[in-house]
């Protein structure tokens, strides 16, 4: 998604939460230079351009779909845990780093890619983790998009690996491990749920 069509929707996000915009884009700037150019879209696309995709979720429903998997795998943020605890080593881990564990050095040495998202109060996260990923990374912002910095468009983890999957040019894309219903959450992830829903209807997928 063109940044252009992406900005009127990241907008009213801001102003549905109260979030600053500012905030998010010292965040990419931060992560730009943590990064230090490091940047495998390359890669990112080479698993994804003409593929069968499973995105997973962190619903507590992803255990049970785990025999739906198909094709490469995408994980939103703590996902890539309970993959790995049943065998399955993601290809790309969608994280914005406040569901990270050791787990993830693992993976990133096993060469997934880390597609790491900057926004306005995770910085303390990305100092803290960015220099343990050694492998293939991905950086990535919810707002302008800088060099080596992407914005494929959505706001949650999980939504925004069905966005890069379908502006990569996924063959299908299959959605696992999500719950978008989910009252069992507090107000504020009630919210990003709700936006996930909305933002995932755009490009054609109702969960």
């Amino acid at each position: 998604m063109k940044f252009v069509d992406w900005e009127p929707h990241y907008i009213a996000i801001l102003e549905y939460f109260g979030f600053e915009r500012e905030a998010d884009e010292a965040a990419a700037r931060l992560l730009a230079d943590l990064a230090g150019g490091r940047d495998d879209l390359g890669l990112l696309q080479s698993l994804i351009q003409d593929r069968a995709v499973t995105v997973c979720g962190n619903a507590p429903c992803l255990p049970e779909e785990l025999d739906q998997v198909e094709g490469t795998v995408l994980a939103a943020d703590a996902a890539a845990e309970v993959l790995a605890d049943h065998g399955i080593r993601a290809d790309a881990v969608f994280t914005d780093l406040d569901g990270a564990t050791d787990v993830f050095i693992d993976l990133s040495r096993q060469g997934t890619v880390m597609v790491v998202h900057a926004h306005g109060d995770n910085l303390p996260l990305l100092r803290h983790w960015l220099p343990l990923l050694p492998g293939p990374l991905v950086a990535t912002t919810q707002a302008v998009p800088l060099p080596h910095v992407y914005n494929f468009g959505g706001f949650t983890d999980g939504d925004r690996a069905v966005f890069a999957a379908d502006d990569l040019g996924a063959a299908s894309i299959r959605i696992i491990g999500f719950d978008l219903a989910d009252r069992n959450v507090d107000p504020v992830k009630r919210g990003k749920l709700f936006w996930a829903g909305e933002l995932l209807h755009l490009i054609g997928y109702d969960l």
